[in-house]
């Protein structure tokens, strides 16, 4: 009975694991290969893969989409956003680790709370009276600084990772005459660089993909527009059909920044994850 209790585990393990593959690969399996129909296939959606595949989607989709532009852009806003993260979740993680001072549980509490609360894009309405009554709202550091926003899960992420360091080497650290500051910058930061690039990494990706927020931060300077609003504003057309195909293509060729930099950083963000796991 145990065995075969362990066999049905296993099953039930892999079933799960499974059906998780099949709902993360089959959108980006999608938009491959509809961005290589024509429009009328995808329509019809008759046929799984192409009839001919239709590899001037892509030269369409770059051209339409201003993608050196809008992509320059968002490349910009994610790096910055990314590096802003970087340092305000590596700071506040310290601190709440490190410290205790009045309000600190109540501010706990309140950060716990705001991770299962959203009001979405509600909240960008006051957003953009405050940032036009600064004179902000026409500006990329506007939206990096809104973007930058919400990293409540990012800071309890290397809060954890911070109290797997010992206190002791903070001591050490004060004792050598070293300020709070010094002491985050030359001692914590580069114990935790591990989970700092799991939080780098996360915040590029969100940020390149963010849409709403983008979009309508961006709506009252074009030049500001990235290549994910670019890139969803493909399938309107002069004529009376979207061009799903051609805003597929412009996806397929958006993806592909953020898959080059998880190539080359995914043993640093697996390594950040499962350190973080047994230090946890």
């Amino acid at each position: 009975m145990q065995k075969i209790g362990i066999l049905l585990g296993r099953l039930i393990s892999w079933a799960i694991i499974l059906v998780l593959i099949i709902f993360t690969v089959y959108p980006v399996l999608y938009a491959l290969l509809g961005s290589l129909k024509t429009n009328a296939e995808l329509n019809l959606g008759s046929s799984v893969l192409p009839a001919v595949p239709q590899w001037e989607n892509y030269y369409t989709a770059f051209v339409k989409s201003n993608f050196l532009q809008y992509g320059k852009n968002s490349l910009i806003v994610s790096l910055a956003t990314m590096a802003l993260a970087v340092i305000t979740t590596s700071l506040s993680g310290y601190i709440l680790a490190r410290f205790d001072f009045v309000g600190k549980r109540l501010m706990m509490v309140s950060y716990g709370a705001m991770m299962f609360v959203s009001i979405g894009s509600v909240a960008l309405f006051p957003i953009m009276q405050l940032l036009d009554k600064v004179g902000m709202s026409k500006s990329m550091l506007s939206l990096v600084l809104v973007l930058t926003g919400g990293q409540i899960a990012n800071v309890f992420l290397v809060m954890g990772f911070v109290k797997g360091v010992p206190k002791e080497l903070d001591e050490a650290a004060r004792i050598d005459g070293c300020s709070i500051f010094r002491t985050w910058w030359q001692i914590i930061v580069p114990l935790v660089r591990p989970i700092l690039g799991v939080v780098a990494l996360f915040t590029f990706r969100n940020t390149w993909n963010d849409y709403i927020t983008t979009l309508v931060l961006t709506m009252s300077n074009k030049r500001l527009t990235t290549l994910t609003v670019a890139v969803v504003q493909l399938k309107y057309s002069v004529f009376a059909a979207a061009e799903w195909h051609i805003m597929l293509a412009g996806a397929s060729l958006a993806i592909i920044p953020v898959l080059t930099l998880y190539f080359f950083t995914n043993k640093q963000f697996i390594a950040g994850l499962t350190a973080g796991a047994v230090k946890g």
